[in-house]
Parts: C-alpha cells; structure tokens; sequence
C-alpha cells in the first residue's frame, strides 16, 4: 500500500496554538473533482465552498475554533488545504480532472486527520471530536486496489472509537449503495439537486453549535432535510 505522503504535514494558520489556545473543532473535507462534476456541479461547490467559509468567519468564536482541511480526489489525491483555522481559511479553486480514487481518498484523509489530533494534543490543544465530510458524484474508480477495503475499515472503526463523525453524501448520480458501505450505521445522504448552498450553510451553522459548546458534550444538530433526501 503507498506511504500517505501527508503524515508529516503540520497545520498552518496565521495564529500560533500559543496566540490562539481554544478548542479546536477539526472540519475535513473530503471533496470529488473527478471529470464528471464539470460544469454547474463543480460551478455550485466552488460557490457553497465560499459560503461556508463567509458564514464561518462572520462567527467570532468559529472561526477561532472551528479548522478546515480539505483533500481533493480527481484522478489523483491532493490536500489543497492544510487544517487552519477560518481566520486564515481561503477557499481552493476546484478545477476538474481524472478518476475517483475515492478510497485512496479516504484513507490518506483520516491518515491525516490522525495526525492533526496529535498535534493538538502535542500541544495541549483540546478538541472537539473531528467531522469528516465526503462528497461525490460517482463511485470509487480505486475499488480493486485494497484502499477502498481499507477505508471502509477506518471507517467502521473510527465511528466505533468516536474518533470522528462521518458523512457521505451523494451528489446526483453517485453510488448510494456503494456510500452505505462506508458507514452502515449512518445513511449516506443523497443531495437535493445541487443544493450546495443549503449544504454548507447547515454544516456551518451546525459548527457553529458545537464550537459554542464544551469538548465532550453533545450537541442537538438541525435536520439535514432542506438539502439533503431524507
């Protein structure tokens, strides 16, 4: 299996974890930019991208709290942003190109979201539990070469441990079954047209919640229904 070329990669943000010591609320996004999302789909995710990010900042505690990482899947697998916070958070520009290595995806992303929390706790940092967030179109291309087995056991065993929260969510013509194999105890979550937007309003808003809450304590989240098929 290769090495994950991230586990060295260290988050940058403008705030050193001395300047800024809150709790930090990890945010993944786990994003498709495979040649099917040309046009109006990777046109709506660039812009729901961006309302994320404003709604985030416009929060004073959030965007203290809240980090984002973002990997992107197309053809190959890239982090376009390493974990920061909102302060210093600039959306990516999503250009479309190749395949779906979607499981290589996954694994190289929790990888490194296992190395995101060691560096909080190297340094005293608290954190909320992780939020992964995958969103695709398609089905893994990467099927038959071990990452997707692989990723469906980190998986699997993430959400066992609540290592982290996992999502998928299917964008118009994605596998759902193949997105229920992922996380059998949690639907994957088929997108309403292109409702980007809507997308990431909810999950800023829900993370808003949570940075507003104490590490720990759970949290009551809003329906996802006004973007998602339920």
């Amino acid at each position: 299996m290769p090495q994950n070329p991230f586990v060295d990669a260290t988050a940058t943000t403008t705030n050193t974890f001395a300047e800024n010591p809150e709790p930090r609320c990890p945010s993944l996004l786990l994003l498709d930019i495979s040649g099917s999302m040309q046009g109006e789909p990777i046109r709506q995710l660039q812009e729901g991208l961006a309302v994320y990010r404003d709604t985030l900042f416009a929060d004073g505690l959030a965007k203290k709290r809240v980090e984002v990482g973002i990997m992107l899947f197309g053809g190959t697998v890239d982090l376009a942003t390493p974990f920061t916070t909102v302060d210093a958070f600039t959306t990516p520009q999503l250009e479309v190109k190749g395949d779906t290595p979607m499981g290589q995806a996954i694994v190289e992303g929790l990888q490194y979201l296992e190395n995101q929390k060691a560096t909080y706790k190297q340094n005293g940092i608290a954190y909320y539990r992780p939020w992964v967030f995958l969103i695709t179109d398609g089905a893994p291309t990467d099927k038959n070469s071990g990452f997707w087995d692989q990723a469906k056991q980190m998986v699997k065993a993430g959400e066992m441990k609540k290592s982290f929260t996992f999502f998928a969510v299917g964008v118009e013509n994605a596998d759902m079954a193949c997105l229920g194999e992922l996380c059998p105890n949690r639907e994957p979550l088929k997108l309403k047209g292109l409702e980007f937007r809507k997308l990431f309003e909810w999950l800023s808003a829900s993370q808003q919640s949570v940075s507003r809450s104490t590490p720990g304590d759970a949290v009551k989240l809003e329906s996802p229904a006004g973007w998602a098929e339920i």
